[in-house]
């Protein structure tokens, strides 16, 4: 008796639909094509987006991100992770693609580690953003996309850099990255303050994506929020972004208002420059008496 009759096995139908292709929905590509290539001439173009930020202020460094990870109206993830710990005293926000990214934070990990064991002490962060820019430089061109703003805490105290692929290296005080970077910046310009206290902060790194996250259509999911201290980082919180935004129109002030001599409840208008000369006097001047005055000077 053969082998296969006490087994019971039976051979593959190779007539048949293979188990091994592609479902009719899914990506199937000929044999000997560059799957690169065919995406690029035969693939949808794919509008990728994200919103990160980070900022150093008196007490440490900033960084906050949204989850959502998406490629035009697909959305792949709808709780990633994008600010990634380095070590203890170094994290970074990522953006770009998303393979690149960890890979090379990897790698960053990697060679950080190796200097601490021939040195003695981990490198400063300018070394660190220095390092990555130094090694992503060298594939300028082979379409690697990766960017990103390396927050930390070393021996000259709270540091923060913006590292992109093609070598470029910048320091600052602020930094957003992602197609929602614009509608951050506009918060972030408003009300950031180097002196403001931890609660400022963290109230206004979830104000600036949380109104990123509702002005652009491929940011969104939740916002994570990281504190880099002297002690380390801290992973502090993450809020909702739609339920974060909601609360935040709550908290707006209503218009003020003033009661008039009738009774009745008027807005209160604006105070215009001059209007208290044009008005004093023994009696109140009405507006066409002010007309006269107003055309002579001019």
């Amino acid at each position: 008796m053969a082998l296969q009759d006490v087994c019971k096995w039976q051979a593959h139908d190779s007539r048949g639909p293979s188990s091994r292709l592609p479902l009719a929905d899914d990506w199937a590509m000929p044999r000997g094509c560059d799957p690169q290539t065919f995406l690029q001439t035969h693939g949808p173009r794919l509008a990728h987006g994200t919103t990160t930020l980070a900022f150093r202020f008196r007490h440490g460094v900033i960084a906050a991100a949204d989850t959502r990870s998406s490629c035009g109206s697909y959305v792949a993830c709808p709780a990633s992770r994008k600010v990634i710990p380095v070590h203890q005293h170094l994290l970074g926000t990522t953006s770009g693609t998303s393979a690149d990214c960890v890979t090379w934070y990897r790698v960053l990990q990697r060679e950080l580690r190796l200097r601490a064991l021939r040195e003695g002490h981990l490198p400063s962060v300018a070394s660190a953003a220095k390092l990555l820019s130094a090694m992503m430089s060298r594939y300028r061109g082979l379409d690697l996309c990766v960017a990103t703003a390396l927050c930390g805490w070393d021996r000259s105290g709270p540091a923060l850099f913006y590292v992109y692929s093609n070598g470029t290296c910048l320091q600052g005080d602020i930094f957003s990255v992602g197609s929602g970077s614009p509608y951050a910046y506009g918060v972030l310009d408003r009300s950031y303050n180097y002196d403001m206290t931890i609660p400022e902060a963290y109230a206004l790194a979830r104000c600036a994506v949380a109104h990123a996250t509702h002005r652009d259509a491929y940011s969104g999911g939740s916002v994570d929020l990281f504190h880099v201290r002297e002690s380390g980082w801290e992973y502090v919180s993450r809020d909702d972004a739609c339920v974060l935004y909601m609360e935040l129109e709550e908290l707006r002030e209503p218009e003020p208002v003033t009661e008039a001599e009738d009774g009745k409840i008027h807005p209160s208008t604006p105070h215009r420059a001059g209007e208290d000369e044009l008005s004093s006097g023994p009696g109140e001047m009405t507006p066409d008496s002010r007309m006269p005055a107003e055309t002579e000077r001019l």
